[in-house]
């Protein structure tokens, strides 16, 4: 028809007012099926289908892992620092360079030390000239003084000047000890075979000495990477089950690769409160680190804590808390029983049960509204 207009039943319409029209009705049809959804749900038994909520207790193996989180660190690290003061004059490694025990780390400017030395020596020198005339007139006038040629007065200011010039050069002698002992200190060595970790020194910078006044300048941070500790903080409901010795998995985060074997080897005797939380310190030694492992990387620790083989079992959403006792709900028939229950090993999944429900009852998965029929 002309104008855009066709028939219908109620006459001519636009086909604007068409798709009005089916519009309405597909949002009709839309309400009444949630209507008929709706009044099913409600008048539905959620009993109908007992699969969903009933589980059948049954044999099998579980093992109760206990996951614990820490930080590698070395097994041994420590801070350089230098035990005399003075300027940088050369660093001899590299961050991440490995070196043994005895090498030379870093080297003190010497040059202040060595003209005290020189001083120290031309001390001595003197001194022992002095101690050298002093022996001689001491010498000289004993014999005169056993023969009783010169008094006890000037016999004994004699044997004076000899034990003050004697004395003299012992300070001399200490002096120069003690310059010779500080240029020794000047090359910093390695304390152990290890790795520097951190230098957070530069040449040509000066350095204060670690004294016990103050705790001196950090040359470098050492370690030995070749044994590396997992440091863990494991609260006081957990810590009983672990002991030392205790073989542990450990795992980087978010990494699918095997796990890497580990052994507990210290557990802190004190809980201490660390992130508001009161525990125990537990430290494990990895065992066989294949260099996926550094220090400062955080890990997660699965340690098998208990182990069940063919024991009964139910799930563990299957056990409630009534006055602090377990309970599990056991069907029977149309009739829901009660019954106490001795728990032993679980994991995430599932819990063993000692005593108190038999293989292949059927045990409720949720708590019922209606009252057991016994317990």
């Amino acid at each position: 028809m002309k104008g855009g207009l066709k028939a219908w039943p109620f006459g001519p319409c636009p086909i604007r007012c068409r798709r009005i029209v089916w519009i309405g009705l597909l949002f009709l049809g839309v309400v009444a099926g949630g209507m008929w959804l709706a009044r099913n749900l409600w008048t539905s038994d959620p009993t109908e289908d007992m699969s969903l909520v009933l589980a059948e207790a049954e044999r099998r193996d579980i093992e109760s892992d206990l996951l614990l989180t820490g930080e590698i660190t070395p097994a041994f690290q420590v801070e350089v620092k230098a035990e005399v003061g003075g300027k940088v004059k050369q660093i001899f490694v590299e961050v991440g360079e490995a070196v043994l025990k005895g090498d030379v780390l870093a080297e003190i400017d010497d040059t202040d030390l060595l003209t005290e030395k020189a001083s120290a020596e031309t001390d001595i020198l003197g001194a022992q000239l002095s101690v050298d005339k002093n022996r001689g007139n001491y010498e000289r006038a004993r014999a005169l003084y056993e023969q009783k040629l010169i008094s006890k007065e000037v016999f004994s200011n004699l044997e004076a000047d000899l034990a003050i010039s004697g004395n003299a050069l012992d300070k001399s002698k200490s002096r120069l000890q003690s310059v010779e002992d500080r240029l020794r200190k000047t090359k910093i060595v390695a304390p152990a075979d290890g790795t520097a970790l951190e230098i957070p020194v530069k040449e040509g910078q000066v350095v204060v000495a670690a004294a016990s006044v103050n705790a001196g300048t950090v040359l470098m941070t050492f370690a030995n990477l070749s044994v590396l500790q997992i440091h863990s903080h494991v609260n006081q409901v957990d810590a009983p089950r672990l002991r030392k010795g205790q073989e542990v998995d450990v795992k980087m985060s978010d990494s699918s690769e095997d796990p890497i074997k580990a052994h507990i080897n210290f557990i802190a005797p004190l809980a201490i409160v660390k992130n508001n939380i009161k525990g125990f310190k537990v430290e494990a030694v990895i065992d066989d680190n294949d260099g996926r492992l550094k220090p400062g990387m955080s890990v997660s620790m699965n340690v098998p804590v208990g182990r069940a083989t063919q024991a009964i079992s139910v799930p563990i959403n299957a056990v409630f808390k009534d006055r602090d006792q377990d309970v599990v709900y056991v069907q029977k028939g149309d009739a829901t029983e009660r019954r106490k229950v001795t728990l032993g090993v679980n994991n995430l999944y599932f819990v063993e049960i000692k005593s108190g429900v038999d293989e292949g009852e059927s045990i409720l998965l949720a708590e019922p509204e209606a009252k057991p029929v016994k317990s």
